[in-house]
């Protein structure tokens, strides 16, 4: 159990980090409107926190005088919860190759829906009107990414479903306050998260025994054993006098098969 023992994917970091990637590079611009040309052109920052906290930032300095200053236009996100989706779970017991090693796997991983808010913040309308323009056509209503979750696992798809924009003028007070326009838009993203990697055990000795009987125990007419074959000197050999014992030859060793078959055998 994971209580048990630890293990850390830092899944859910990465899933920040992907959403923030997504709209790291908006900009806006600023135009002349006698010529139609632009004058200024500018990247949105965003960052990572609720909104109430620039909004306090811009209350307490208005005119934003003191260092550092927030200006806008801005964009701030959150994770707002988490609820398991049970409508995309696998079989619980399937198991996934990793590229760790040949005995390693990882069972299925469990599906969760993020939700995420994504804030717009803006001086003026129009400011964000040109960011809202530049996200909602990539989202009908969804946008997928392959993502690598863990290490070593095949990259999974994670679609991020847009669920609704609400907006909202923050202006309140006499003419000296300043004005704050926000947009939210609020997002799903359908996540997995893969627990620890196990390590599944390495068949190195096959005994079978074939009866004629359900009766007589003791007495079986064929035995078949099967185990690798690996001499002192590391070569490959189907020879049982002359490998090493089957349980000194690891699994990464270049080994050969070694069959013995015995018929008429009576156990002691």
């Amino acid at each position: 159990m994971a209580f048990v023992n630890y293990f850390y994917n830092q899944t859910t970091r990465k899933y920040i980090a992907l959403f923030g990637t997504l709209f790291n590079k908006i900009a806006i611009a600023r135009y002349n409107h006698d010529t139609n040309t632009i004058v200024q052109k500018m990247l949105v920052p965003i960052s990572y926190g609720p909104y109430q906290k620039f909004l306090v930032r811009l209350g307490q300095d208005p005119n934003l005088d003191r260092l550092p200053a927030i200006t806008l236009p801005r964009m701030a996100f959150e994770i707002t919860s988490f609820q398991y989706d049970g409508a995309r779970k696998v079989n619980s017991i399937k198991k996934m190759r990793s590229s760790s090693g040949e005995s390693a796997f990882q069972y299925a991983p469990a599906p969760y829906n993020i939700e995420f808010s994504l804030y717009i913040m803006t001086k003026y309308a129009e400011d964000a009107t040109q960011i809202f323009e530049q996200i909602i056509p990539f989202f009908k209503p969804e946008w997928t990414t392959t993502v690598s979750i863990v290490d070593g696992v095949d990259p999974f798809d994670v679609p991020l479903v847009l669920n609704s924009v609400t907006t909202e003028d923050l202006y309140e007070g006499d003419f000296e306050t300043r004005r704050s326009i926000l947009w939210t838009l609020n997002f799903t993203m359908k996540a997995w998260y893969l627990g620890p990697e196990r390590q599944k055990g390495i068949v190195k000795f096959v005994d079978t025994r074939m009866y004629d009987s359900t009766t007589s125990a003791n007495t079986f007419m064929s035995q078949v054993q099967v185990h690798p074959g690996l001499t002192a000197n590391g070569e490959p050999t189907s020879i049982a006098n002359n490998s090493i014992f089957w349980d000194q030859i690891e699994i990464d060793d270049d080994w050969g098969v070694v069959t013995i078959i015995r018929d008429e055998i009576v156990e002691p």
